[in-house]
């Protein structure tokens, strides 16, 4: 299926890119038409402007012309003296608008003759009336010769201007164009683009039913996996759980031995030792002091044969009760480190399997903080609760990283088991600031 959508998409995509760029292209083609048309149409609106202003500025010098003329009124010079100095910078202005087109300037330079022709017949018959020539003004006043000029000008104008209208009308055309042809692209790239998107939604349907189903599979496989998984660690949890508890009985089993056997062992040896020290008296002091310095060491067997029955399987949970037997472990682990232990307990009610876990968890965090931690000080709590009881051992050593443990290292794993094992929950905080800290949640009955 994945072979079959890639060539579609690719397809889906190149119609899109391309309908893109086509929409680009005409929407750019109808900007710069209409762009220059626009141009044209204000080029040719200026210049059709310009040549109407020119023929206006002639007529106002011609009317002040006539009447200073007529009146000898030289109020009637201004409108002449301005039209003249307008119509020389208007012709400029012309001429480079015509520049672009021999055609029109052709015809531009024969108004601009007409125009200095008129200009010239104006000129000299308000200089003779200013001079007092009466029958020279009235001479030029009463020739046709400014009346063709200013019928030339007309013309010349009329075809000049009709020259502009008409690139206004192609410039309207070439933008009536621009715009057509945008709307037609338009729709073709809308059309297009309908049935990319149609064929788009069509694969997507496809698609989307493939990942359903690829869903489905999947689920099917991590549930079946899940199920593996969790059969798996029930085993694993269950043999583990059965391995602690063979371990325990093991530990029972030899701790009642070397009681028993070895317990009476030793104590035998030490009667016979007392008993030969009695019949030897004060005779032979050297054998006396051999028989004390067997008594002592007969004693000292005893005791490591009492301190490792009690980490085999501690007597004084059956005997003494979980928190006399913890206040025990605390004081001696204190002897033999020298280090400071504070407790606080509280009598809790446990069966004998979560004694012996609370029990191994302080043991285990103990030998733990001897061999690691180098604190300076540990605190040990056991606090009842209605429904649970919780157990504490901190240090205010160098800590560690907890997420740092390495598979290699089985000591906050086995508890962590061993507390999960009965129903509980084994937390873990360590930092180089606070130490660590190592607490369990236990329910009371499991």
């Amino acid at each position: 299926m994945k072979n079959l959508a890639l060539p579609t998409i690719i397809i889906n995509l190149l119609l899109a890119g391309l309908a893109a760029a086509a929409l680009i292209f005409i929407n750019e083609a109808g900007f710069h038409q209409s762009t220059e048309a626009v141009s044209h149409i204000q080029e040719a609106e200026k210049t059709r402007s310009a040549i109407n202003q020119l023929v206006q500025q002639m007529l106002n010098a011609e009317t002040g012309q006539r009447g200073y003329l007529l009146t000898g009124d030289a109020r009637y010079l201004e409108p002449y003296n301005t039209a003249t100095a307008d119509i020389n910078q208007n012709l400029d202005v012309l001429r480079q608008q015509f520049a672009h087109s021999q055609a029109q300037l052709k015809d531009f330079d024969t108004l601009s003759r007409h125009v200095a022709r008129k200009l010239a017949e104006m000129d000299l018959s308000v200089r003779m009336r200013k001079e007092g020539n009466d029958e020279g003004w009235k001479f030029v006043l009463t020739t046709d010769v400014g009346k063709e000029q200013m019928e030339a000008i007309r013309l010349l104008s009329a075809k000049l201007s009709a020259d502009s209208v008409q690139k206004m009308v192609e410039g309207q055309d070439k933008i009536k164009k621009a715009l057509q042809f945008s709307r037609l692209g338009i729709a073709v790239i809308t059309v297009v683009g309908l049935a990319a998107f149609y064929m788009y939604l069509l694969q997507t349907k496809v698609l989307v039913v493939s990942g359903l189903r690829q869903q489905e599979s999947l689920q099917r496989e991590r549930d079946l996996l899940e199920n593996q998984v969790r059969e798996r660690t029930a085993s694993l949890a269950e043999l583990a759980t059965h391995l602690q508890n063979v371990r325990e009985d093991e530990r029972g089993h030899l701790a009642r031995e070397l009681h028993d056997e070895l317990g009476a062992l030793l104590t035998a040896a030490k009667l016979d030792v007392a008993r030969i020290r009695s019949r030897l008296g004060a005779s032979l002091p050297e054998a006396t002091e051999r028989l004390e310095h067997l008594t002592r060491t007969l004693n000292s067997g005893i005791a490591l044969k009492r301190r490792i029955v009690e980490d085999l399987r501690p007597s004084s949970l059956s005997h003494l009760g979980l928190v006399a037997s913890l206040e025990i472990l605390a004081r001696e682990f204190e002897e033999r480190s020298g280090l400071p232990i504070a407790t606080d307990m509280e009598p809790v009610e446990l069966s004998g399997a979560a004694q012996l876990t609370v029990y191994r968890l302080v043991q285990e965090s103990l030998t733990n903080m001897a061999k690691y931690a180098g604190a300076t000080q540990a605190e040990v709590s056991l606090h009842n609760f209605d429904d649970y009881i919780t157990v504490m051992v901190k240090d205010n050593g160098k800590g560690f990283k907890p997420e740092r443990i390495g598979p290699g290292s089985h000591g906050v794993a086995g508890m962590r088991h061993r507390v999960e094992a009965a129903g509980g929950k084994l937390t873990v905080s360590s930092s180089a600031e606070n130490g660590t800290q190592i607490g369990a949640t236990l329910p009371k009955t499991f």
